[in-house]
């Protein structure tokens, strides 16, 4: 099946997930974003990572479909305390205010899709790569 790829926010939208989130090659491509939630496929090259974040008053789940990554969580960015493998089906529960980062540790892309309680991105973002998302200066 092919996917649009486009931001189907703010109203009602029904999609296979695991399957657009395996299909997507994008970095970053945002699905939906709504008014308290929004949705994120990525695919992370071997070597690269999400990048290390922290995100003010916003949890976030994270599942894992394909692949194989290092997750990072702490206090700081200084104190990753919590360092766990993850595979597929997976799911990361990132409290607000936690640093956070996943490394894909393995020889094909990791692939997973998040959910922000609320959005974090604005609306309709596409990263084709990691170093266009470090390079958008609507990102924080």
């Amino acid at each position: 099946m092919e996917f649009d790829y486009k931001d189907h926010g703010k109203k009602p939208y029904v999609i296979n997930i695991e399957d657009a989130t395996k299909e997507n090659n994008n970095y970053r491509t945002t699905i939906w974003t709504g008014e308290k939630l929004q949705v994120t496929v990525m695919s992370i090259q071997p070597g690269d990572d999400i990048g290390l974040e922290v995100h003010e008053g916003i949890d976030q789940f994270i599942r894992i479909e394909d692949g194989e990554g290092l997750c990072k969580m702490g206090p700081t960015e200084d104190d990753l305390n919590v360092q766990i493998e993850v595979s597929d089906d997976d799911a990361v529960f990132v409290p607000a205010n936690m640093w956070h980062n996943i490394e894909n540790t393995g020889d094909k892309p990791l692939k997973l899709y998040t959910i922000y309680a609320g959005p974090d991105h604005l609306e309709g973002t596409v990263h084709p790569t990691h170093a266009d998302a470090e390079n958008d200066p609507n990102e924080h």
